[in-house]
C-alpha cells in the first residue's frame, strides 16, 4: 500500500471514529441542543488529512502496538485539533470564512454558536480519553495521555502560542519580532500537538523513556516543519488548491519564518528541519518507515 493510499484508509478509520464519537456524546447527553451537535458534526466532519490522529497510530505501530489500542488517544486528539480550528477561525482571532474549502462554523451558524462547539469539542476529548473507549489501556497510560494531551492544548502549548500571535497581531507585542519568538510560537501553537501525537502513541504502546522521548522530539519537529510549510503555502500557493484563504499571513503583516528569512533561506531551513527529525527515529530503523513518509509529506504538500 502507497502511503497516499495508507493516509486515506487511516482518515477513513478516524472519520468513523469521530462519528461514532459525536453520535455517542448526543446519545449519552439527550439535551444536546439539536444545534449544538449539528455545529460540532459541521467542525469535525470536513474532511481534511487527519495527520495528528494519523502519527498517534502510525507511532504504536512502529513501536510494537496496533491500531485499534491507539485508536481513543487519536480520536481524542482529533477532537482538540477541530475545536481549536473552530475557535482560530473566528472573527476576534484569525476572522477565516473558508476552511478546507468550505464555510466555517461561525460562517455557517454564527460567532456564539461556533464558541459553544469548540468549547463541547474540547470536552468531548477528554472525556472520551477517560471513559470506556479505551479499555485496552490501564490506568496509569489512560493518566499520561489525559495529562499529557492537556499541558499539550492549554495555557503552555496550543492555546498559549495563540495567545502569542493574537498579541502579536491584535497589540502588536514584541514590536520587532525575532526568528527565536515566532519558533517558540510555532513550537507552542502547531508544534505540541504534534509533539503529543508522537509521544501519545509511544504511551499506548507501552514503550520506554528513551523511545518515547525520541519521538516527542521527532513529533515536535515535525510539527515545525508541518507550520513552516504551511506558511510556504500562504506565500506560493492559490486558495483552491490549498482549501483556504491565502497570503493572509503578509497583507496582516503577520512575522513567519518565510516573512524573516525570504523564500529560499527558508525552504533550506525547512529541510534543516526534516534531516533533524530523521535524526531522531533513526535507532528505530525500519519501523518508522510510514514516519519518515509522513515527515516527507509534511514538508512537501501543497494543500
Amino acid at each position: 500500500m502507497t502511503f497516499e493510499k495508507r493516509l486515506e484508509a487511516r482518515a477513513a478509520e478516524f472519520e468513523a471514529g469521530l462519528g461514532d464519537a459525536l453520535d455517542a456524546a448526543a446519545s449519552r447527553h439527550a439535551g444536546l441542543p439539536p444545534r449544538l451537535a449539528d455545529a460540532m458534526r459541521h467542525a469535525v466532519m470536513s474532511g481534511g488529512k487527519r495527520i495528528r490522529p494519523f502519527l498517534v497510530t502510525e507511532t504504536a505501530i512502529a513501536l510494537g502496538s496496533d491500531a485499534a489500542a491507539a485508536q481513543p488517544a487519536a480520536i481524542a486528539l482529533e477532537l482538540v485539533h477541530c475545536y481549536s480550528l473552530v475557535h482560530d477561525d473566528l472573527p476576534a482571532m484569525d476572522n477565516d470564512p473558508l476552511r478546507r474549502g468550505k464555510p466555517t462554523v461561525w460562517k455557517a451558524f454564527d460567532e456564539w454558536t461556533a464558541i459553544l462547539a469548540g468549547d463541547a469539542l474540547l470536552t468531548l476529548a477528554f472525556e472520551h480519553l477517560g471513559g470506556a473507549a479505551c479499555p485496552d489501556l490501564d490506568d496509569k497510560r489512560r493518566l499520561s495521555l489525559v495529562t499529557g494531551l492537556a499541558l499539550a492544548s492549554g495555557g503552555r502549548g496550543m492555546v498559549g502560542g495563540q495567545c502569542l500571535d493574537l498579541e502579536a497581531d491584535k497589540l502588536g507585542q514584541p514590536k520587532v519580532a525575532t526568528q527565536e519568538h515566532v519558533q517558540r510560537l510555532q513550537a507552542m501553537k502547531t508544534g505540541a500537538l504534534f509533539r503529543f501525537a508522537c509521544e501519545a502513541g509511544a504511551v499506548v504502546a507501552g514503550a520506554g523513556t528513551t523511545e518515547t522521548t525520541a519521538m516527542a522530539r521527532f513529533g515536535a519537529k515535525l510539527g515545525a516543519a508541518f507550520q513552516l510549510a504551511d506558511d510556504l503555502l500562504d506565500i506560493e500557493g492559490d486558495a483552491e488548491t490549498v482549501g483556504k484563504a491565502t497570503a493572509k499571513d503578509a497583507a496582516a503583516g503577520k512575522a513567519t519564518l518565510v516573512g524573516l528569512k525570504g523564500l529560499a533561506a527558508a525552504r533550506a531551513f525547512l529541510a534543516e528541519i526534516e534531516s533533524d527529525a530523521l535524526n531522531e527515529i533513526s535507532g528505530i530503523g525500519s519501523r518508522a518507515d510510514v514516519l519518515r513518509e509522513t515527515l516527507r509529506f509534511a514538508c512537501a504538500r501543497r494543500k
